[in-house]
């Protein structure tokens, strides 16, 4: 049985249309669901770009190599100069990997 009874038609110019199936597209969802989202007052936003996925698997992970980086750096007191030039590097990668998704 449908959870959904419940069936309403709404009449469109072409144009409405139009501008209906272009807000749904640039939020990733086909009309139904975007409608119900609408009406239920969510906060509709455009769906980020595919890359914008491997960008934060890729930040995630440099974020790690930080983290270890330094966290061996303060079981030993101190930070060797290669240390502070890798964790440099992956901060320059980082932002040349955000710089390039814009």
């Amino acid at each position: 049985m449908r959870t959904r009874n419940k069936h309403v038609s709404v009449w469109l110019t072409d144009q409405e249309h139009q501008h209906l199936k272009e807000q749904a597209e640039l939020s990733g969802l086909g009309i139904d669901p975007f409608i119900r989202r609408l009406i239920l007052g969510m906060d509709l936003r455009p769906r980020p770009p595919d890359v914008y996925a491997a960008l934060l698997r890729e930040l995630s992970a440099i974020g790690n190599n930080i983290n270890q980086l330094a966290h061996q750096a303060n079981a030993r007191g101190r930070a060797a100069p290669e240390e502070i030039s890798e964790a440099a590097r992956l901060v320059r990668q980082a932002w040349r990997m955000v710089k390039e998704s814009l």
